[in-house]
């Protein structure tokens, strides 16, 4: 964990030496005013989400269970408990959400690279927007792209935690009542990639709120040049 946080402010500290010569005078907002502290908010988020979703329970038992689980997963669940499983189940769980964290943790550097990679011409215009403009930029420009990045990395965790296997081993005793309907989804790895691409993009959603509402949470002078007041009201 700490590799990736120094990782991450590295990256922060390439982008913000680049623009430091450049004056900026009385009221204008250059783009690389707004460049800057867009990337830097990011960068910020995405350490956030990587710190936060990077830790063994991060991933609920249910959000898991709805995401690789037929339709009739409730019934299977239901099922398993009554067979005296339901603390197997857990384990599998736990061991689905070991698989989600590391895939985290490895993906922190992908999020810091995709935004290192954005182009942001309308640079102003994201910081003018407010809530979570740059995120949702991130997520429409890059989210693709860092989402069919994390999924080699997901089947890779999958894979090291034995997830298929554990799955065959708790649904044994049941496959006479259930079935066919015991498979996982098929595209597990896509799956979980897409919930934890989903998750870091919240966290980073969150993380933005927070820099463009509390002064607090603006700790570079960047960030409390472009978001330490309302762009709105000012003509560049």
């Amino acid at each position: 964990m700490k590799k990736i946080f120094t990782s991450v402010c590295l990256t922060a500290a390439f982008f913000f030496s680049g623009c430091s010569s450049l004056k900026n005078i009385g009221d204008y907002l250059s783009e690389a005013d707004a460049v800057n502290a867009i990337r830097e908010a990011l960068i910020i988020g995405s350490n956030f989400g990587v710190n936060s979703l990077g830790q063994h329970g991060s991933f609920s038992r249910d959000v898991l269970l709805n995401a690789v689980l037929p339709q009739e997963a409730q019934k299977l669940v239901q099922t398993l408990d009554r067979l005296g499983l339901a603390a197997e189940l857990n384990r599998f769980t736990n061991t689905l959400d070991n698989a989600a964290v590391q895939a985290v943790t490895r993906s922190g550097p992908i999020f810091v690279d995709g935004i290192r990679r954005m182009s942001i011409r309308d640079a102003i215009n994201i910081v003018k927007n407010g809530g979570t403009a740059a995120t949702d930029y991130l997520r429409r420009t890059v989210g693709d792209t860092l989402r069919g990045t994390v999924r080699p990395v997901m089947r890779t965790a999958l894979d090291e935690y034995g997830v298929q296997q554990s799955w065959d081993k708790l649904v044994a005793p049941a496959k006479i009542l259930l079935g066919n309907r015991l498979g996982m989804n098929l595209d597990l790895d896509n799956v979980m990639a897409v919930i934890v691409t989903n998750a870091m993009f919240s966290k980073i959603e969150q993380q933005e709120i927070e820099i463009r509402t509390n002064a607090q949470a603006r700790t570079s002078a960047s960030l409390r040049r472009v978001f330490g007041r309302d762009w709105n009201l000012v003509r560049n």
